[in-house]
Formats: C-alpha cells, sequence, structure tokens
C-alpha cells in the first residue's frame, strides 16, 4: 500500500503515504470488531486506502504538489477517481512495489540504511524487528531510518527500473528480501518464533524480481532457491502442540517435497554466471540439509566447508556460531566450542538467545549438565517469543534430568 500510495503522492509526500495506510489500519480496527474481519482482509484494506487517498487528493490538491507525472490528471475529478483506481490494480501494484524497494536503495544511503528503509517501510518491520535484524540498538537504527526516510522524500520521484542503477542497487533488494524471509523463519518477534506470513511474503516479493528481465540473476535465483529450500521445512519446525523442533528432531516426512524440487530447480538456475554469492552458498546448504533423510545422514563436511566459504563471502559473527555447530556435527561438541570462543566479534552475540542455546547443547553432549543449565538458563532470559521460552525451558528441565 505504501508503495502505491507513494506513486500517487510523490516520493516528496513518504509521510503522507504511511500516515493513509495507518488511518487504513485504524479503520480496520474500528469495524471489524463489529462487522467481522472481511473474507480477504487485505483486499478490504486495499480498498479503504484507496478510498483515503481519493479524499486526501481532493482536499489538498490546491494546497500541495503532488506526483509530478500526475499533476494534470489530478485536476479534474473524473480523471482523479480513474487515474487512482488504475494505479490500484495487480499489476500497477506490483511494479511499484518494485519501484519503491529500488528507490528505497538511494545512492546517498549507505546500504545497512538501505535495507532498513526497505524493512521499515515496504515490509511493514518495527523499529525494533529492524535493530534486531542488525543485531543494533533501537536507538541508532531509530536514527537510521529517519535520516533514510529524509533523503528517500527529497527525491523527486521513484526510481525507473531502467535506469543504469538498476543492478547496483539490486544487491541491497536481495539482502532485504533475505532479512524478511529470515524474520519469519527464525526471527525477534515477540508473538512467535514461527511468522509463516513473512516467509509468503519475502518469497513473493522475490519472484517478482525472478520475473523481472533486469533483476532476474543468478543472484536472484539463488536467493529464491533458498527460500523455497527452507519454507520447505516450516511444517516441520513447530510440532503438534505448538512447540519448536530443532533440525535434528524433525519429522522430515513433514517436509514439503515441491518447495524442495523448486528450490533444487532455483538452485541449478543460479548456476548459470560465474559468480557465486552468499545465498548461493547458503541454498548449497539448506539442500544439503534437504538431501538427508535423516538427521545423522548429513554430510557435516561438507556444510562446515560451505560455512568456511560463506566466511569469505560475508563474515558475521552468525555464520561463524553456525559454523562452529557445524564442526561440533562433524569433530565433536569439544571442537565446537573451541570454535564458538574463537569467533570474531562474540560480544555482539550476547543479545542472541540462540548463541547461548549452542553452548547449553554442546556443554550438554560434553555430559557438563550444571554448565548446561547456566547457559540455556542465560538463553531464556533472552527468549522473544513463548514458543522460544517453551523450547528453552524444556532444555533446562532435560539438562537437569
Amino acid at each position: 500500500m505504501v508503495a502505491a500510495l507513494t506513486r500517487v503522492f510523490g516520493v516528496h509526500n513518504l509521510a503522507l503515504a504511511e500516515d493513509v495506510v495507518q488511518d487504513a489500519f485504524c479503520r480496520a480496527l474500528e469495524v471489524w470488531p463489529f462487522r467481522g474481519v472481511p473474507d480477504n482482509p487485505s483486499a478490504w484494506l486495499m480498498t479503504t486506502a484507496k478510498h483515503r487517498a481519493i479524499d486526501v487528493l481532493r482536499r489538498e490538491r490546491t494546497a500541495r504538489t503532488f506526483a509530478p507525472e500526475f499533476g494534470r490528471l489530478l485536476e479534474s475529478e473524473w480523471t482523479l477517481v480513474s487515474m487512482v483506481d488504475e494505479l490500484f490494480g495487480p499489476s500497477a501494484l506490483e511494479d511499484d512495489l518494485l519501484r519503491m524497494m529500488f528507490s528505497c536503495c538511494h545512492p546517498r544511503l549507505a546500504e545497512d540504511a538501505q535495507i532498513a528503509l526497505i524493512l521499515h517501510i515496504l515490509c511493514g518491520f518495527g523499529v525494533s524487528e529492524v535493530a534486531a535484524a542488525f543485531l543494533s540498538s533501537e536507538a541508532a537504527t531509530q536514527k537510521r531510518i529517519s535520516r533514510a526516510k529524509k533523503v528517500l522524500a527529497g527525491s523527486k520521484r521513484l526510481f525507473d527500473l531502467t535506469n543504469v542503477d538498476f543492478r547496483r542497487r539490486l544487491s541491497a533488494v536481495h539482502r532485504a528480501l533475505y532479512l524478511l524471509f529470515n524474520e519469519g523463519y527464525h526471527g525477534a518477534s515477540t508473538e512467535s518464533a514461527v511468522r509463516v506470513e513473512l516467509c509468503h511474503e519475502a518469497m513473493r516479493l522475490t519472484a517478482l524480481l525472478v520475473e523481472h528481465p533486469l533483476a532476474s540473476t543468478p543472484a536472484t535465483h539463488a536467493l529464491a532457491a533458498l527460500m523455497h529450500l527452507h519454507a520447505a521445512r516450516l511444517p516441520a519446525r513447530v510440532d503438534v502442540s505448538g512447540n519448536l523442533s530443532s533440525l535434528f528432531e524433525q519429522d522430515r516426512s513433514r517436509w514439503d517435497g515441491a518447495l524442495v524440487a523448486e528450490g533444487q530447480r532455483l538452485l541449478e538456475r543460479a548456476a548459470a554466471g560465474p559468480a557465486v554469492t552468499e545465498y548461493h552458498v547458503e541454498a548449497a546448504i539448506a539442500a544439503v540439509h534437504t538431501c538427508a533423510p535423516r538427521a545423522e545422514d548429513t554430510n557435516w563436511r561438507q556444510i562446515v566447508a560451505l560455512y568456511d566459504a560463506l566466511l569469505t563471502i560475508r563474515p558475521s559473527p552468525v555464520v561463524a556460531l553456525n559454523r562452529a555447530i557445524a564442526v561440533a556435527q562433524h569433530e565433536g561438541p569439544e571442537r565446537g566450542l573451541q570454535e564458538i570462543q574463537a569467533i570474531d566479534g562474540r560480544d555482539r552475540l550476547a543479545g542472541y538467545p540462540f548463541y547461548f542455546a549452542a553452548l547449553g547443547e554442546l556443554e550438554l553432549r560434553c555430559e557438563r549438565r550444571d554448565a548446561a543449565r547456566d547457559h540455556f538458563q542465560a538463553a531464556l532470559a533472552l527468549a522473544r517469543s513463548p514458543m522460544e521460552r517453551r523450547f528453552l525451558e524444556q532444555r533446562i528441565q532435560h539438562a537437569a534430568s
């Protein structure tokens, strides 16, 4: 909705577009408790936002400037309504989403600010969720988003998808969609550790890139492959009791075979070019997991090698932690603990519950139950959702038994 409204109002009226979206959601909170949730909530919200946009244009078209390319159309009541109707059509909305994503990747902004803007404006992330995605503080994230909005609002119009700057901006769009999927798969929500709707939205937006001639690159296909291979495991991430299941405990018969096959097909298409991106490597890691009929059949040597490659492309404490866990599976828990202790920037993981959970699991495998329990308790103190808390409470009980 923000993308469509920004196209109507002009990028310099970004705050107005956000206000109209907020109005639509507020209207839903007023109406739905009495009339019931509509069969298609998204369509209801879109229609409400469209009508609100028309009201704003009627009221303020003589007081403020809107999108330059629609200036003349806004002068007539007939052309105003028909123009807004057209801009809220399905194909126009998809085009606006792409244009808005690329507009957020303004060259005057650092890549982290570009990604934060996409997550906040287009994906609906709150400041705390964006901060968690970057392992950053909320105060710093709020400042980053505010500055980025000012830069974007200073643009004259939305980004033209035929611009020569397209490919340079594509990497930031990739990263934002990756983080959107990641937040759905195992993010920082206070409500649930798994948010399937975010995963599906990330896959939908990535599919728009796959279908766009300029965006349909090997990296885009690799990102889509990664999402499909991880999404295939979503049905087994939560058991029938609503509890989180670790990769080692999941019922693999519940994995979605169709998504696995599509992920493998996309990964093959991603091999068309000479470049190897982080998405290629992560998709390859996911493919190794999905190829193993049982957890004990996993080729951990190959996964460690892939994590070594990933660390050279995009080093981070989280990647290093995942590599250490793979080393523990391949060479034993003591070696895994050594690798965790050697992580560069390990202090950045101090607020990440599954850092302490990993330490707890490895200490438990070493039969050091008191140390394991202490780590699980530290993880529990950082748990972000009831689902994570239940999972960690179970691990504490297991360590104490």
